[in-house]
């Protein structure tokens, strides 16, 4: 059997949201799959991003020989388990290597993801393993929380969204704050009314505001109960958020991280004591660095919060000691379970657990339902 890695495809899909989305600094109507599929003898895997278009070029041209030339300098004699993905240390350092030129966070960060998730799939499908199982288990699911709540939705979509996540099972929801900070204490007061006083709620400002003025709403959401203020000031200014964390109201934890494309990055916000909650996102920091900032997170003893992309997370987060949960993020939700079969794609009560019967993800690509979404690059 040839083990080595034959063919290695990307693909690009643009998916038009299902109505037009804002949060507290930007708007859009539709999100960009970024998947990367390989093959190994008769082993087929995938990983993806959620990301630009460009990564496609930057993955095909700038990655995908990394990959092909370390899998074909194997000796033709060794087994299974010496397949190039079980060099992963080694070919991420590599595809580091290779965009140092190019800016090593953002794009290149979000296009390493997706062709590292990749591997760490085939890896696990040749080991015959679940991802969380190769990865060390320390719980058999793990809860999510609704996202959504988007500030372009009316307060009727915003309570219908929220009460149709109560309904299902799910007991912690997170809404979009900030475009119209005029509107937000309305809305909040809104959302806890159709969720009932015991369901947890989340707000996030996605960096919208000034630390004084995330101060004053942060004072007025303790009043409605909100638990989790997300980014009230952008996940840059480290000196902002540990203001709000010293200052705000006990019973709101700061929470920020997702825009961490590194661990030394993630390193510095909680060495600036930047929040009570770390998020990290696999999809820019890849695998490799998701555990990297989850080992942090023991060493800081800060709880970890998976951002977007469950059906992934599932996985990582079931392998995480200090992981909390994961957000069921709707535009993400829609997608994956448009164009993903497996069981990580659907909660139940308000958890996701991975098939730990099912090797790697679990996952299989209905290509055919994604086709007419196709980007041709």
């Amino acid at each position: 059997m040839n083990e080595n890695i034959q063919r290695l495809t990307v693909s690009v899909f643009k998916i038009p949201t299902d109505q037009p989305e804002s949060d507290g600094t930007a708007k859009w109507d539709s999100t960009t799959l970024i998947l990367v599929e390989l093959n190994a003898g008769k082993i087929s895997a995938l990983g993806y991003s959620y990301a630009h278009e460009c990564c496609a070029s930057l993955i095909r041209e700038t990655l995908f020989p990394i990959i092909v030339g370390q899998a074909s300098s194997l000796p033709k004699n060794r087994r299974q388990d010496a397949c190039a993905t079980m060099n992963l240390p080694a070919l991420r350092n590599e595809m580091n290597s290779a965009v140092r030129n190019f800016g090593r966070h953002g794009i290149a960060s979000s296009a390493i993801a997706a062709v590292e998730i990749a591997l760490w799939d085939l890896k696990a499908k040749i080991l015959n393993l679940s991802l969380a199982k190769l990865l060390g288990a320390v719980r058999e699911k793990i809860p999510v929380y609704g996202s959504g709540g988007f500030t372009s939705y009316s307060d009727k979509q915003l309570r219908k969204q929220f009460e149709n996540w109560a309904g299902e099972g799910i007991s912690m929801m997170k809404m979009k704050i900030g475009r119209e900070p005029e509107r937000d204490e309305t809305r909040v007061k809104s959302a806890r009314k159709a969720i009932g006083e015991k369901a947890k709620l989340f707000v996030d400002a996605n960096g919208a505001f000034t630390p004084k003025q995330a101060l004053g709403f942060a004072k007025k959401f303790a009043e409605q109960n909100v638990r989790w203020f997300e980014e009230p000031v952008s996940s840059d200014d480290l000196c902002g958020l540990n203001f709000l964390r010293e200052r705000a109201p006990e019973k709101i934890e700061i929470a920020a991280g997702e825009y961490n494309y590194d661990v030394w990055q993630a390193q510095k916000m909680l060495e600036a004591r930047a929040v009570d909650v770390l998020q990290a996102d696999a999809t820019r920091c890849d695998v490799t660095g998701f555990l990297q900032m989850a080992a942090l997170c023991d060493a800081f003893q800060i709880p970890l919060s998976a951002h977007t992309a469950p059906a992934l997370h599932a996985h990582l987060c079931c392998a995480a000691n200090r992981a909390r949960h994961v957000e069921y993020f709707h535009d993400h939700v829609r997608i994956e379970q448009m164009f993903f079969e497996g069981a990580t794609t659907k909660h139940k009560n308000g958890f996701l657990s991975p098939d730990f019967s099912q090797p790697g993800l679990g996952l299989e690509f209905k290509r055919k339902d994604a086709a007419k979404f196709q980007v041709k690059i």
